[in-house]
Parts: structure tokens; C-alpha cells; sequence
């Protein structure tokens, strides 16, 4: 017996080639892996060519029934699924569209249900959004995450509490598409004052195209082109009221300079609603709308204060009564002198007041 020979061992099955010797009586039998086994040399037989290859015939079988689960580890049935369906677009989605959404869970309980935020990703981009909330001059990070083209994605559940204390939130995106060529679209990044009042109003939440239920949805980006940013500083928001002022000043005098009966007769009439007096309300607080309106009312009464007779028709809607009840508060206390009662129900509804200047 000599290092190279083939043996086989007598105790059991399998074999291999002598690698070498420990001493007389030890013999090293290096096996097919490489392995080289410490043997008593009166436990191998050198084997020939025949009795070796059949000898690791049954070692391997015997492997093979002894250790069924290596198989079965590597059994492409049993391996994860990693395909995934290719993004399908939609014609005419290669304009961004995006929204944050809020759906109440209950409807039926409208006064006490909690509400669901959504981000709407309606185009062919993906779109990496961030989601944050304004903590005075800071904001915190409420959400940051990929959404897939024509897909929403849930952000968090919130009740009212919560609502009154989210009035500010902030939105960026920037929207690519992967595996292929895309039109490069520039990062949005809206400022929106949410309007807590609208949670306690039922029919703010509107059927839509994105829920089975009614929902209140705000607009981030639509047609590629974003909303404008609604958080004016008090400057800004100055600077505006004064333009709009000025340009309803202007609107007074062509007004006068139009009219061709006499002013006794012919009513002046103004538009009190907030969207005749303003090109946008976005990011004006209930209180800013309604102390404009009042101020528009001083300054009409103010222009036709000489104009003995004159009537004028303030159309302040229906409602819920509060600019009506303002206007009414400050004809009472500041106006006594003149004369006020509701305008004509058929020609300017049920949502309008005359004042007669006298």
C-alpha cells in the first residue's frame, strides 16, 4: 500500500486515493472533494479500477437519499417569482398630473370619521416625492417615497386634531421614467395652506376619478404646469389687495361715467364674492377674504356718501349669512343714516342687500 493507490473503505461506504501516512498505522485517504481522511490502515482495501468506480456510485446515491433538501433548495420551482410586469402608459399621460388627496373612512360619520391622505401620481413618470408639514418657520418630514406611473399611494391616516395642526404642508417632486428616454420635466415644489374648514363641510368631498368615494383633493401639478405656491407673506399679500383696490377704483369711476339714467333710479350694483373682487383666493385665510369684503363695502359707500338717493345692490350670496351679517352689523352701528333692506328677489336672488343713500 503506497501513496497514490486506490482504497476503499471496509466500515463503510466510499473510498479515495492515499495521500500519505501518519505514523504505521494511520493512512490519509484524500476523498473526491479534496478532503483527506484520517483512516486505520486495517480499515482500507486497495481497490482496482472497477471496484472504486462503483464504490462512488453508491457513495453519491447514497448522498443524494441522505440530504434530499440541498435538492430541493435548488429546485427552480421553489425559487422567488422576480419578474415584473412592464409599466404599461396611457395615452396622453406624458403630462404630469399629480394631487394629494384626502378620503374619510366613514362617511356616515362625517363629524367624527378620520381621513386617509393619498399621494396621486395620474401620468406616465415616476414620481420621487416629498411630503412635509409646517412647524412655524420649520418644516418636518412626514413622507418621502417612489410612486409608479398612474398609481396612488397611501401617506397616513389622521383625525381632526391632527388636521388643525397640519395647515401649511409643502410637496416637491421630481419625475423621471426608467429604461427608456423621457422628456425632462422641471422639479415642482408647491406651498399649500389647507383650509381645515372644508373637513366639516360634507359636499367639500366630490366624486372624482381616483376613489369609489368622495374625496377632497388638492392640485399639485396639472398639465405640467404647478399650482402656485399659496403662502403669501403679509407684504405680498398687501401689495395685492392694494392692486385690487386700485383697479376696483378704477372699476367705480367707468362705472359712473356709464351710467346714463339717473343715479336715483338705477341702482349701482356690487359683486361682494370673493372671486368678482379677486383673480385668486388660493392662500387666503376665511378672516383676510371677509375683511376684504368689508373694506370693498366701506369704500363703495364712501364713493356715493354725496349721492343723495342712490341705491346700491350688494350681492353677498347665501351661504352661511356671515359676510350678511357683517354687512348688517356695520349698517346698524356705522351707517345708521341710511337705509337698508334686501334687494329684489327676482332680480338678484336671495343672497343680496340695497343700501339707499340718504
Amino acid at each position: 500500500m503506497k501513496i497514490g493507490d486506490k482504497v476503499r473503505f471496509l466500515s463503510e461506504i466510499g473510498g479515495g486515493v492515499i495521500a500519505g501516512f501518519q505514523g504505521r498505522n494511520i493512512v490519509l485517504v484524500e476523498d473526491a472533494d479534496g478532503f483527506q481522511i484520517p483512516t486505520p490502515i486495517n480499515e482500507v482495501v486497495v481497490a482496482n479500477e472497477d471496484e472504486y468506480t462503483v464504490s462512488h456510485l453508491i457513495q453519491n446515491k447514497s448522498s443524494e437519499n441522505h440530504f434530499p433538501q440541498h435538492e430541493s433548495e435548488d429546485d427552480p420551482a421553489d425559487r422567488p417569482i422576480t419578474f415584473k410586469k412592464p409599466i404599461e402608459e396611457r395615452k396622453g399621460g406624458d403630462s404630469l398630473n399629480a394631487y394629494i388627496a384626502f378620503v374619510p373612512l366613514d362617511i356616515k360619520e362625517f363629524n367624527s370619521t378620520r381621513f386617509e391622505s393619498y399621494f396621486i401620481n395620474d401620468s406616465n413618470y415616476y414620481m420621487r416625492y416629498t411630503y412635509m408639514i409646517a412647524e412655524g418657520a420649520e418644516w418636518t418630514l412626514y413622507s418621502s417615497a417612489e410612486v409608479e406611473p398612474n398609481t396612488k399611494l397611501f401617506i397616513q391616516e389622521l383625525g381632526r386634531d391632527e388636521l388643525n395642526s397640519m395647515e401649511r404642508i409643502c410637496v416637491q417632486i421630481v419625475a423621471y421614467k426608467r429604461n427608456k428616454p423621457f422628456i425632462i420635466k422641471p422639479s415642482i415644489d408647491v406651498q399649500i395652506r389647507l383650509d381645515t374648514v372644508k373637513f366639516y363641510k360634507l359636499h367639500t368631498f366630490k366624486e372624482n376619478d381616483f376613489f369609489e368615494q368622495n374625496a377632497l383633493i388638492y392640485t399639485i401639478v396639472e398639465k405640467d404646469k404647478a399650482v402656485r405656491s399659496v403662502l403669501l407673506d403679509p407684504t405680498q399679500l398687501e401689495v395685492e389687495m392694494q392692486t385690487k383696490i386700485n383697479l376696483d377704483q378704477v372699476s367705480f369711476q367707468q362705472a359712473k361715467k356709464n351710467i346714463k339714467k339717473d343715479r336715483s333710479e338705477t341702482p349701482v350694483v356690487v359683486d361682494l364674492h370673493a372671486n368678482e373682487l379677486l383673480d385668486s383666493v388660493s392662500g387666503l385665510s376665511a378672516s383676510e377674504i371677509l375683511n376684504y369684503q368689508i373694506d370693498i363695502f366701506h369704500k363703495t359707500l364712501k364713493t356715493y356718501e354725496k349721492k343723495k338717493g342712490t341705491k346700491i345692490i350688494f350681492i353677498h350670496g347665501k351661504g352661511e349669512g356671515v359676510l350678511r351679517s357683517a354687512l348688517i352689523k356695520e349698517l346698524r352701528y356705522r351707517y345708521k343714516q341710511y337705509i337698508y333692506q334686501d334687494a329684489s328677489f327676482q332680480e338678484y336672488g336671495y343672497g343680496a342687500t340695497q343700501v339707499t343713500i340718504k
